[in-house]
């Protein structure tokens, strides 16, 4: 095993307070562990040290307790990186405007990293990114800027975050870690640094291979996505309620496992990773035909759904453009406030193409704030629910079905509503259209 540096202030550091930073950094101080968070931003920084979630499923009393513990602390002086004996990487690994990766967080964090560097470190990328990021693109701008050599002189792991923010099920602690490292000896050394925190750690051969089992499980669900997406659109003329036949199906104790429709896939994860891995095949000469496939099925949905409420507005003699329509629920799933990629504003985007007048409400996303990929919404508000701003729109269309909403309440005050979800009770005023 690579020695560790000695006379360390804090034994992890946790670089980038996001979705999967934050509870990474709590878990770890959670578990008696001196744990330093760092990010650029001076906002989330002020944030947290105020002991104020960012996340909406979050415990505003876990970041407390931890400060108040003296084992979890924030900064964003990137200098005090070179305290920490481990550092681990959370930052966004996202898409550019052709469907390429983008790495330039995880090159930034590199060189971040790359200039406080020090012998016996470790250095894990938890970001999904395709085979050979971290041995080939993370790995080069550490050593040229350091000078030192991954193996050698500090160890280089990565190990696939595999948080579900928003379930009950997503304690860190209980879910299995992979871990790949560029040699035996990084492997080691981040083993023994995750089994702190978990309770078992899965190795694997090396980085690449933990980087495709990260992309498997992603593109696993992005591919049944689309094929429910598919047979909704299949059995709806049909006459079937395809929310039936996946309960009814899921009743089967072997070789099924259900997957949801809705109006398109949302997250940082689901509809980006699938194309990391598209990406490097092209590098092979290999076509990806069952990705690109099930790409083309989701990003059709949010068309799908705009279609299915012209047609109910057609039955009732009325027409989309100049209708006022609310959308219900923007965040990409049900009970978190993160709307990043949400196929909800791709919905948004069809509506007022087609001459609507578009609101939202969204009980965790009070505002549209400016990562959102659909400019046109930043800035744009939740509207305040009740009855008499309910009963001013001539039609709803639910695309995320957050917890204590009442949909009751809504199949009263609206006319139409188009349900992508399957919350609103089919007895009431409204008429509700599956899609």
């Amino acid at each position: 095993m690579i020695p560790k540096p000695s006379h360390c202030r804090h034994e992890v550091a946790v670089l980038g307070l996001g979705y999967v930073g934050i509870p990474l950094a709590l878990n770890f101080a959670e578990a008696g562990i001196r744990t330093l968070g760092y990010d650029h931003a001076p906002e989330r920084i002020a944030q947290l040290k105020a002991g104020t979630s960012p996340l909406s499923h979050l415990s505003e009393k876990r970041i407390t307790d931890a400060l108040a513990d003296g084992l979890l602390e924030f900064t964003d002086d990137k200098s005090r990186l070179s305290e920490c004996e481990a550092i681990l990487i959370c930052v966004p690994t996202p898409l550019d405007s052709n469907r390429n990766p983008d790495l330039s967080f995880v090159l930034k964090a590199g060189e971040d990293i790359a200039v406080c560097l020090k012998a016996g470190m470790l250095i894990a990328l938890e970001s999904s990114s395709y085979p050979g990021t971290t041995r080939e693109v993370l790995r080069d701008v550490l050593e040229k800027k350091s000078g030192l050599q991954a193996g050698m002189d500090f160890a280089l792991a990565f190990s696939p975050e595999r948080e579900d923010p928003g379930s009950s099920r997503s304690i860190l602690k209980e879910i299995p870690k992979i871990v790949g490292g560029f040699s035996a000896g990084c492997l080691e050394r981040a083993t023994e640094l995750y089994a702190r925190v978990v309770k078992s750690v899965v190795p694997v051969r090396d980085c690449d291979t933990a980087e495709a089992v990260k992309l498997t499980e992603n593109i696993f669900r992005y591919v049944n996505i689309a094929l429910v997406n598919e047979l909704k659109r299949i059995y709806a003329p049909m006459g079937i309620d395809i929310w039936e036949v996946i309960h009814a199906a899921s009743t089967k104790p072997f070789g099924y496992m259900p997957f949801y429709p809705g109006p398109g896939v949302g997250g940082h994860c689901i509809p980006i990773d699938p194309y990391y891995l598209s990406w490097k095949a092209r590098e092979f000469g290999l076509d990806t035909r069952f990705i690109e496939l099930a790409g083309e099925i989701n990003r059709s949905m949010p068309g799908y759904v705009t279609n299915q409420l012209v047609a109910g507005l057609k039955a009732r003699s009325t027409m989309l453009k100049g209708s006022t329509v609310l959308v219900v629920g923007v965040a990409y799933k049900k009970n978190i406030s993160d709307d990043r990629e949400s196929p909800a504003y791709a919905v948004m985007d069809h509506l007022q193409k087609h001459g609507a007048q578009v609101h939202y409400y969204d009980p965790l996303v009070p505002f549209v704030q400016p990562h959102c990929a659909h400019p046109q919404w930043v800035g744009h508000r939740s509207i305040e629910w009740s009855a008499d701003n309910l009963s001013r729109y001539q039609a709803a269309v639910v695309c995320t079905a957050h917890r204590g909403v009442n949909y009751s309440e809504l199949a009263l005050c609206l006319p139409l509503i188009v349900d992508t979800c399957d919350v609103v009770p089919k007895n009431e005023k409204a008429v509700v259209i599956a899609a």
